[in-house]
């Protein structure tokens, strides 16, 4: 063999281990790519799922009106919204809920809709659990709670009347407190459970309605403002449904999902006219993710000044 030829076999053979050396690193890196991509899904997984869904947040808001009698200044409301019991929420996240409602010691406790996961099925032993917890929940002038568009109606509401909850279906209800001065609330069912706006709102239709009483609607549905407001006037709305999005993108603040009956309103907040709009963004899930959207419980202090 000549010189050259030798020089030209070893130069094959280290070209060929160079080859062998730059897949073993492409094979590497892919691995490592394919670990590192997996620890973030598997950590985002789990935020999602078991971090974001059941760490609740208490939103506190200030709601002044001039309307509101002096009597009722400092009345403290606290809203709780779309539990979904199955979902991301079971027995053990009621103690929490009972615990962030019960030491801010509310006045009214009400309920927008959607108690229970609609395809889970509570055992006698959850429900009678649950309507413990729900019982526990205390508010010196009163408990009520809406159907939400997920509630089956004879069980939700079996669990509302065992816990000293008054379910308000296309009613209204006036609040007193020390004097004949009240607030009149209004509870209007879902869209999906018969809602009659004309019968919710049925106190104003009357020739001795006040019509500079503070009022106050609790509905599922936050799109339902539009129509009740093109009819008839509220000056707070407490809604739920929209889970605020379940998840949202940080820093422009908008939601990735939207769902039948929220595509218009789906934020936490609207001043629409002279009446203010606060969703909840719920407790429990329908998707069971969250991110930049963590449960909730509003907490509403009212004052005329």
């Amino acid at each position: 063999m000549t010189r050259e030829e030798l020089n030209e076999e070893i130069h094959q053979e280290v070209e060929e281990e160079q080859k062998k050396e730059t897949k073993k690193k492409i094979i590497k890196l892919l691995i490592k790519s394919i670990l590192v991509i997996l620890i973030i899904s598997f950590l985002f997984y789990s935020y999602t799922t078991y971090v974001s869904t059941v760490k609740i947040k208490v939103r506190e808001y200030r709601i002044i009106n001039e309307k509101i009698p002096s009597t009722f200044n400092g009345l403290k409301i606290i809203q709780l919204s779309d539990l979904h019991f199955g979902s991301t929420m079971f027995k053990e996240n009621m103690k929490d809920i009972k615990k962030l409602v019960n030491e801010r010691k509310p006045d009214i406790i009400v309920f927008t809709g959607d108690l229970i996961s609609k395809n889970y099925n509570l055992t006698s032993e959850e429900q009678e659990l649950l309507m413990k917890d729900l019982e526990e929940l205390s508010a010196a002038l009163g408990k009520y709670a809406i159907l939400g568009d997920e509630d089956k109606e004879e069980e939700v509401i079996t669990i509302f009347n065992q816990s000293n909850f008054t379910i308000l279906k296309n009613e209204s209800d006036f609040i007193y407190k020390e004097n004949n001065n009240p607030i009149l609330l209004i509870g209007l069912s879902s869209t999906e459970k018969g809602q009659n706006i004309d019968s919710a709102f049925n106190y104003f239709n009357q020739e001795t309605h006040n019509s500079n009483i503070y009022t106050i609607t609790i509905l599922h549905e936050p799109d339902t403002v539009d129509s009740i407001l093109s009819k008839y006037s509220t000056d707070l709305f407490l809604a739920g449904h929209s889970h605020n999005g379940n998840i949202r993108i940080p820093f422009i603040n908008k939601a990735l999902r939207k769902v039948k009956g929220a595509t218009k309103y789906d934020q936490d907040y609207y001043k629409i006219n002279h009446s203010e709009l606060y969703i909840s963004s719920g407790l429990g899930t329908e998707t069971g993710l969250r991110l930049f959207c963590r449960p909730s419980i509003n907490f509403f202090r009212l004052s005329n000044q």
